[in-house]
């Protein structure tokens, strides 16, 4: 999925009410019926496609005006110190608690998405973490504290797979030469040949 943010063309702390202005303004100009037989039509519905899917993301995980506590205090002062609790728990390895705050966070923006793939790696989800890093770095591409941590998940598969593919213990065909060689002059020394040409 593309950042939702840009597909709408508002801001990261945009209200309930920006986002369906935003969206109803899209969805407008990119309608497929007002392009009837046109060959625009196909670009049309794949954008139709892309706006709906980010308004209905944004407008499940954007807090309401209630959302914003009653000393003052906004949403996102709280959701950051909730927000380092979880990394306190995850470098604790109190994945338990980690997931469980992770679950009651509402607004699931970039830092939620970053978390959730450090959750993941450290249960071992790799295919999870990678798409939630992914996500991360796609609604904030300029954090390169997400960047970092994808790239190092990244780097672990490729060592992860290479590791893998160099136990199976598959024979190589240099392995396969030396091992005919080695037994043919075995096989000499005991007045016998394995293999004639040689």
């Amino acid at each position: 999925m593309k950042n939702p943010y840009e597909v709408l063309g508002v801001k990261e702390n945009a209200t309930k009410d920006e986002i369906k202005k935003a969206y109803r303004e899209m969805a407008k100009k990119y309608h497929p019926d007002q392009y009837g037989r046109n060959p625009l039509q196909d670009l049309a519905e794949e954008k139709m496609r892309e706006l709906n899917e980010a308004y209905d993301y944004l407008m499940k995980n954007t807090p309401d005006s209630s959302d914003f506590s009653s000393s003052g205090g906004s949403y996102g002062s709280n959701a950051n110190s909730m927000y380092q609790s979880i990394r306190m728990d995850i470098q604790n390895g109190n994945l338990a608690s980690a997931e469980s705050k992770l679950n009651g966070v509402r607004v699931r923006d970039a830092e939620w998405n970053y978390l959730s793939g450090m959750l993941f790696h450290k249960k071992g989800w790799y295919d999870a973490a990678y798409n939630s890093l992914s996500m991360a770095c796609r609604m904030d591409p300029s954090n390169m504290e997400y960047r970092e941590a994808l790239n190092r998940l990244n780097g672990g598969n490729v060592f992860y797979r290479d590791t893998y593919r160099n136990t199976r213990n598959e024979p190589d065909f240099c392995n396969i030469c030396t091992t005919l060689w080695c037994m043919d002059c075995c096989c000499e020394c005991g007045g016998g040949d394995l293999i004639s040409c040689c």
